[in-house]
């Protein structure tokens, strides 16, 4: 019902440009919010979560669902070509990954521009934390729910005593921050469809843009208040609360991991601007911009360009790969693995080092001056290694589709972890058209692998999951 509500108001730019999407989107948000009423009025007594089973099986089919019905705008408006397309598009808003079918966007009606920044936006959150934080009556074991769906859920401190309430607290930190930088925007100069648009899908860090050359339309100014609201963006959301209300000593127990996450993006965007400087002969101020915009938007997976990457230095692209990987804080609206399991991964290394040198001597793995126990470890690294091993697989799944290896390399980590653009044809200001029907379809599986993070739908193919 809320996905019909937000194609309804899609309504609103349709008639106010003329772009005669107008009875496309009617139809669409009110077939979707009539089968929202329909399951709600026959099942809403019969929702519960008996098991922790349930609770993956639910997140997996409402991403899957929304995703679906997702694809109605684009195919009634006929601005998607098939239902491959649609269908890989819905899923890139939902999942806020970012990679497009489109090559040109501009020539899209304005109704289809907004319902991929609102697919974001909603996708940006969390449907499922979206819905709980504004329905808590649904009885559903909600501490289940939120760790099945959560990308990189942060459990090492109880902010609040409620679930329900920190929820409600990220979604109102998640508000502010749009309605902010939505005034920001305008304020800079820009139209309020263009503040609004840009917002959603850089807030959520997931790109979708208006413009066929993504920021680089934009003014050095808007630009740099871009890559303020992707750096906030990568932040865990109960620490941006904790910040906003003034409760810092709430905020002890992700120091660790804020510390991380900024000193690694101060790293790389001087490198990156090094690289920009004196490699490829960009001016001071450009080298400055083009590196402080794009090395966050590859960190926090958003993947809103200030330029053509594509035809940058190799080694850039090589290190905005890597970042890509780590992502952003656990909690935030980032993909990847997370910076505090990349901590986790990084400290076991060394006291596993440590243990060869001095194998008496205590050497526990520390996150915020507190042990990490042994399974939070072997969870990290079996996590790792299933990213590992999905990238494996996916990028041999695309190369079987026909699809080149670098290409395919590329477009597999994209998609896992919601960067959006790849190499080759679709990286850069590029695109995923030119992909295989099929091929499509495993960078939409991988999509929702990615924002799932991978086991939340792995292991919904293990024989125990099934077993009574």
């Amino acid at each position: 019902m809320v996905e019909g509500s937000l194609m309804l108001l899609c309504l609103i730019p349709a008639l106010h440009f003329g772009d005669g999407t107008g009875s496309a989107i009617a139809v669409s948000g009110l077939f979707t919010v009539v089968v929202g009423m329909l399951l709600f009025v026959r099942f809403h007594r019969a929702v519960t979560l008996a098991n922790k089973r349930m609770a993956y099986l639910l997140v997996v089919l409402i991403w899957a669902a929304l995703s679906l019905f997702g694809t109605l705008p684009f195919l009634t408006t006929g601005t998607a070509r098939s239902f491959a397309d649609a269908f890989f598009e819905s899923m890139s808003g939902i999942t806020s990954t970012g990679a497009t079918i489109f090559s040109a966007v501009e020539w899209l009606p304005s109704s289809i521009l907004l319902w991929r920044s609102m697919t974001q936006w909603f996708g940006g959150y969390g449907i499922v934390l979206l819905v709980l934080a504004i329905v808590p009556s649904l009885g559903i074991n909600k501490h289940s729910l939120y760790t099945a769906e959560a990308s990189g859920a942060d459990n090492t401190g109880k902010q609040t005593s409620t679930m329900g309430a920190t929820l409600r607290q990220t979604l109102g930190v998640y508000i502010f921050l749009t309605a902010a930088f939505v005034t920001a925007y305008w304020k800079s100069g820009l139209h309020v469809w263009d503040a609004v648009n840009l917002t959603f899908t850089n807030i959520s860090s997931g790109g979708f843009s208006i413009y066929n050359n993504s920021l680089e339309r934009l003014t050095h100014f808007q630009q740099y208040i871009t890559a303020f609201a992707m750096l906030l963006s990568g932040i865990n959301f109960t620490m941006l609360y904790n910040l906003l209300v003034f409760r810092w000593d709430r905020m002890k127990n992700k120091l660790d991991q804020v510390s991380a996450y900024l000193a690694l993006y101060l790293a790389a965007a001087l490198l990156v601007m090094l690289g920009l400087r004196f490699a490829m002969g960009y001016s001071w101020g450009d080298a400055v911009r083009c590196g402080v915009v794009q090395t966050i938007s590859v960190l926090t997976t958003t993947g809103s360009l200030a330029a053509d990457t594509s035809t940058w230095w190799v080694p850039i692209t090589f290190l905005f790969v890597m970042l890509s990987i780590v992502g952003g804080m656990a909690g935030s609206t980032t993909g990847g693995l997370k910076v505090m399991r990349m901590l986790i991964l990084g400290r076991n290394v060394r006291k596993i080092l440590r243990d060869q040198l001095h194998p008496h001597a205590v050497n526990p793995v520390r996150l915020n001056g507190t042990p990490v126990s042994a399974q939070i470890i072997t969870n990290v690294m079996v996590i790792f290694m299933t990213f590992v091993m999905v990238i494996f697989f996916g990028t041999l799944a695309l190369v079987l589709c026909g699809i080149d290896a670098t290409e395919a390399i590329g477009a597999t980590i994209a998609c896992l972890t919601g960067y959006g653009p790849g190499l080759g044809l679709s990286g850069g200001f590029g695109c995923y058209a030119s992909f295989t029907p099929a091929a499509k379809g495993v960078c939409t599986l991988l999509m929702l692998l990615g924002r799932l993070e991978c086991l939340t739908i792995l292991i919904l193919f293990t024989r125990s999951f099934w077993r009574r």
